[in-house]
């Protein structure tokens, strides 16, 4: 019998034609290919590659090309930041690119350039529910638009699937974790300080990132010890000392973080008239249990007199493990709203 990696191997050398699939964070790349002939989307031979160990992202291109054996004709991407002409220029990353020097490099016959959580809206048709872990809400089966999605990683990704997330609903890049953060207690004025004497002006992403939890339960130490210097930890050891109940001042940022979440949420389902909130990204599915643990519902629904309205979003987590390559996969197949065929 065939091993798994045998199989895919035998899959990507039988294939007529492929299509590159990409998602550019602020910290990782992933990469996969797809057979656009296949009956339904898959990805094969994904890699995840650390954005630091590339100077340009050609690089990580060429990397990931180098290994698979067959090349594909045609590439999606999915990048973490707005997508307006030719020039492409990563938020959260040093990177920049042209679209049309990617192709002639490549030799892509046609390319496709989209947002990062516009590419995970255009995974929603496609996510069976084994992906989808139910928090709060009702459970809808088939899932009821508006779709709102939210996700912290690197930076903050938002994005709006209206119309139908069954069949083909309308996509709606945003750039959403850029608008202004609002603290809401002393912890959050506390937090907000401190991000404006570094930043100047506090965006949500600012708080709603991997870096923004770091700073947190600085804060959080600055406070429990009446001041004093206090080193900002690398927020994966953050989330581990959380996880492991080592560290009740790491846990407590934790809960106190997935609240501001929750907040921010509200907000966000509020302006898309949402009735399902998707919640995707790098950090929320580790932490599922301390999403549950934490005052995240209740922040949610803390809108006043529409928390009767909100208590009607069924909020789901995304536990793919790449939703943003499944949806660039898709939104090629269908070749929906993007660039030309470079070939006219």
């Amino acid at each position: 019998m065939a091993s798994g990696v045998e199989h895919e191997v035998a899959r990507i050398e039988g294939a007529a034609r492929l299509d590159l699939v990409a998602d550019i964070g602020g910290t990782h790349s992933r990469f996969a290919l797809s057979d656009p002939d296949a009956p339904d989307v898959a990805l094969l031979a994904p890699r995840t590659l650390r954005n630091a160990g590339f100077d340009r992202f050609e690089d990580a291109i060429a990397h990931y090309l180098d290994g698979v054996p067959q090349r594909p004709a045609r590439a999606a991407l999915a990048v973490a930041c707005p997508v307006e002409g030719d020039e492409v220029r990563l938020t959260n990353r040093h990177w920049t690119f042209r679209r049309s020097a990617l192709s002639q490099r490549f030799g892509f016959t046609a390319l496709e350039v989209l947002n990062d959580f516009g590419a995970i809206a255009w995974a929603v048709p496609a996510l069976g529910t084994r992906h989808l872990v139910h928090i709060a809400g009702p459970r809808r089966e088939p899932l009821q638009g508006p779709v709102s999605l939210v996700g912290p990683g690197t930076g903050l990704g938002v994005a709006l699937l209206a119309g139908s997330p069954v069949t083909d609903g309308v996509v709606v890049e945003t750039e959403g974790g850029h608008a202004s953060f609002a603290p809401l207690d002393e912890t959050g004025r506390a937090l907000e300080a401190h991000l404006r004497a570094l930043h100047g002006r506090v965006s949500i992403e600012r708080v709603l990132s991997g870096d923004g939890l770091a700073r947190l339960e600085a804060v959080l130490r600055r406070r429990a010890q009446d001041g004093g210097d206090v080193a900002v930890r690398d927020p994966a050891q953050v989330g581990a000392d959380a996880l492991s109940g080592r560290d009740p001042l790491a846990r407590a940022a934790v809960l106190r973080w997935f609240a501001l979440l929750g907040s921010v949420a509200g907000d966000i389902a509020l302006l898309h008239g949402a009735r399902t909130l998707l919640m995707a990204g790098g950090i929320v599915p580790r932490y599922l249990d301390l999403l549950r643990a934490s005052a995240f519902h209740a922040r949610f629904l803390e809108k006043g007199r529409l928390s009767g309205w909100l208590q009607e979003v069924d909020m789901r987590v995304v536990t793919h493990p790449h939703p943003g390559l499944l949806g660039a996969a898709r939104r090629l197949r269908l070749g929906r709203g993007g660039d030309h065929d470079l070939r006219s």
